[in-house]
């Protein structure tokens, strides 16, 4: 909390504040020229009665009768006497006890108490702050980022331009500044020179006024915004934003990737210098219902398998690791690596049976266009008819009728895709879907990350968080040397091999084994080495480079490091 002295200075500092100081001066002048005015007659008067007293004595019974407390130990015997101690009763009853506390709390005790709160939310951040990321906003994307940023140590500053908002947000221990998103000053008490990203993630056109306004102080600084239009992507380009991202296409593309029936070649995923992760679906390939072992992919595409997502899970691979119909295998590698695996395997496609795509917003429209790129042919359940762009593609109508559903294709469809904004209706559709169709593949959407398991139990075999989805992607472009989020959760991290690890080989490690980690190359003299051998030993100047979950990522860094 702020010291007395700064809460002064931002109380009486307010000019609406030196206003109501003056007033609250005002009637303390009047309350004082009330009390010697009163005191002069009481002197008159008792005078008149051949009474004596002091001023000091004056002045209490003053105060005595104004306060209504009246202990009557000097009392009047005049008709005159008596008929102004009523005067100084009612005048006393008025302002000391309506006019005078009205006021004092109106015009100091609640500015006070404001000024306090206020003091509480900061209005800049510290000097010593630097590659730090600014937000705009605190959404579901912005509280995902916020963990990773903490859990990398990253500092951040959550921009709030109301202060009510802000001390709420304060109080539930995130780091906030007060300040309008309009005005430079804002950001330059942020520190935005010395910030190593700023996120615009509001709408469109207030996107597009933070970005103008930090170029106007900072020219260097990246700025990432979200575009909810394809038509505010050139504009916001304009307005200096280093990168624009349109969390729906992007995440209608990540669901796509997950869609059966689609090829069976690598789609990259990610890329940590020359180390490319890709994965690929195993669907209709000749991979289904064998072990790793067994298939041998690195002595026949000199590739390998580093884990496979299933219903959702990445597992870490295993010689002993049986490819399930549904199995997504992940790979890391180079180009080469990755084309001599497509050079085997991208003939093959599982079925042309059509997809259904619930929800025809930006999510399920993107889900749709990608297919569509890939030759899958889809159909769009949409209930509101203005959302309608090919009637070739849509059907009209509400996907919790069954009648609807059977016009989409439900019964000879390949996979189901639920892409609605609302996630109790995504659990619902699932629910239904699963019950109607219970060999169908499913891919779900969830906006909030609490409701990814919900939506597994209720039979979803994948599901994309858009929370998680958007923070990966703001994450990334830092562009730290560090570690690399991929989609679902996956991370792929490089540190200098551990001194519990040196000299001992990958085999003798156990890596896999303790942490759920994979190590996929070892950068040793500055050369990277991707698909290690195991049977080497880890010298003491090498670096590692590991992928793995968050859980396994954590379990890593406690057993080694």
């Amino acid at each position: 909390m702020k010291s007395t002295s700064s809460i002064l200075t931002s109380f009486l500092g307010n000019k609406f504040q030196q206003r109501n100081l003056r007033v609250l001066f005002w009637l303390m002048a009047i309350f004082v020229v009330l009390l010697v005015g009163f005191s002069t007659v009481f002197h008159i008067l008792m005078e008149r009665e051949g009474q004596s007293h002091s001023w000091p004595t004056a002045i209490y019974w003053t105060f005595v009768v104004m306060s209504t407390l009246g202990f009557g130990d000097i009392t009047f015997q005049s008709d005159l006497g008596r008929i102004f101690s009523v005067i100084v009763l009612l005048s006393g009853t008025i302002f000391l006890l309506v006019l005078l506390p009205f006021t004092f709390i109106q015009f100091f005790f609640l500015p006070w108490m404001e000024a306090r709160q206020a003091a509480r939310a900061p209005t800049s951040v510290s000097s010593l702050t630097r590659d730090h990321v600014i937000l705009t906003k605190l959404d579901s994307i912005e509280r995902a980022l916020i963990r990773m940023l903490e859990q990398s140590h990253v500092d951040y500053v959550v921009l709030v331009d109301e202060l009510p908002d802000a001390l709420s947000l304060h109080d539930q221990g995130f780091r906030v500044m007060v300040g309008p998103f309009d005005d430079p000053e804002t950001y330059r008490m942020a520190g935005v020179d010395r910030a190593a990203l700023v996120v615009a993630n509001r709408s469109d056109t207030a996107n597009t006024n933070i970005a103008f306004t930090v170029r106007e102080i900072a020219e260097k600084v990246p700025i990432v915004a979200t575009a909810s239009f394809p038509a505010s992507v050139d504009i916001l380009d304009l307005a200096g934003c280093t990168r624009v991202l349109q969390m729906g296409e992007m995440l209608g593309n990540a669901i796509a990737r997950r869609v059966l029936g689609r090829d069976s070649k690598c789609h990259v995923i990610g890329e940590f210098g020359d180390l490319l992760v890709a994965d690929a679906s195993a669907s209709g390939t000749p991979l289904v219902g064998r072990s790793l072992r067994q298939i041998g992919l690195r002595s026949h595409a000199n590739v390998n398998v580093i884990g496979l997502w299933q219903r959702g899970k990445f597992q870490i691979a295993t010689p002993d690791t049986v490819v399930q119909e549904h199995s997504v295998l992940v790979f890391a590698g180079s180009r080469e690596q990755l084309d001599q695996y497509d050079a085997l395997f991208c003939i093959y496609k599982s079925n042309d049976k059509p997809v259904i795509i619930i929800g025809g917003g930006r999510v399920g429209r993107s889900v749709g266009e990608s297919l569509a790129r890939q030759g899958i042919d889809y159909r769009i359940v949409e209930r509101q008819s203005q959302r309608i762009r090919n009637p070739e593609h849509y059907v009209l109508g509400d996907a919790a009728e069954l009648e609807v559903l059977v016009r989409a294709g439900i019964e000879d469809c390949s996979s189901v895709v639920i892409t609605t904004h609302d996630d109790d209706m995504n659990v619902y559709l699932t629910l239904y879907c699963r019950r109607l169709r219970p060999d169908v593949q499913i891919l779900a959407r969830s906006n909030v990350e609490r409701n990814v398991s919900t939506l597994h139990r209720a039979g979803a075999d994948f599901v994309l968080s858009y929370a998680t989805t958007g923070a990966n992607a703001l994450f990334n472009l830092l562009r730290r040397s560090d570690v690399l989020l991929l989609a679902e959760g996956l991370h792929v991290f490089r540190l200098p091999t551990p001194d519990r690890l040196q000299s001992k080989t990958l085999l003798e490690s156990g890596i896999r084994e303790t942490t759920g980690c994979s190590v996929v190359a070892v950068v040793r003299s500055g050369v990277t080495e991707m698909n290690p051998d195991a049977k080497l030993p880890l010298m003491p100047e090498s670096e590692l480079v590991v992928i793995g979950d968050a859980e396994a990522e954590t379990r890593f860094r406690s057993a080694f490091t």
